[in-house]
């Protein structure tokens, strides 16, 4: 089974400190359901961070993989420095990477979330507003019969 990660690239300030617990949760149980493949889009943001979780878990779960699907493989060409250094932690960790475009266009993300929402069983989001590509993807998931969670309500509740 598979698990998948969508949500912003800006983590709410109020959420950081509590954002790393709700991914170990929410790891944990879809690990626990049987997911042991587990995939981010590899944007900054809460993909950074789920993927670092899913590392992080794979040192005491080593029959879990994390896949990457890029939009283009050039996606971080406007980066800043620590946002590529961070990036480049994430993709040499990665078991596998499926690039879905070789150069950006205007659906490459499209089509990015598009094969995230179609290859998982769960989603995760971290999404808090409607208009987003992250929004996007979790509805898709949900259409097509998956899983889904939202994390961001969690966190603005604060009841973790």
């Amino acid at each position: 089974m598979t698990c998948a990660f969508t949500g912003h690239r800006n983590i709410k300030y109020g959420h950081k400190a509590e954002l790393s617990n709700l991914l170990q949760r929410a790891i944990g149980y879809a690990y626990n359901k049987g997911c042991r493949r587990f995939i981010t889009g590899g944007a900054i943001g809460f993909d950074t961070e789920a993927a670092r979780e899913v590392i992080r878990f794979r040192l005491s779960h080593p029959d879990v993989s994390l896949i990457l699907f890029l939009p283009c493989l050039d996606q971080d060409a406007s980066w800043t420095a620590r946002q590529r250094d961070s990036y480049d932690y994430v993709l040499a960790s990665a078991d596998e990477v499926t690039y879905i475009s070789e150069v950006y266009d205007k659906n490459c993300m499209k089509r990015r979330n598009q094969a995230m929402a179609e290859q998982c069983d769960i989603m995760i989001g971290y999404v808090g507003h409607a208009r987003s590509g992250s929004s996007q993807t979790l509805r898709i998931a949900t259409t097509l019969g998956k899983e889904t969670y939202n994390l961001y309500p969690k966190l603005e509740k604060g009841s973790l």
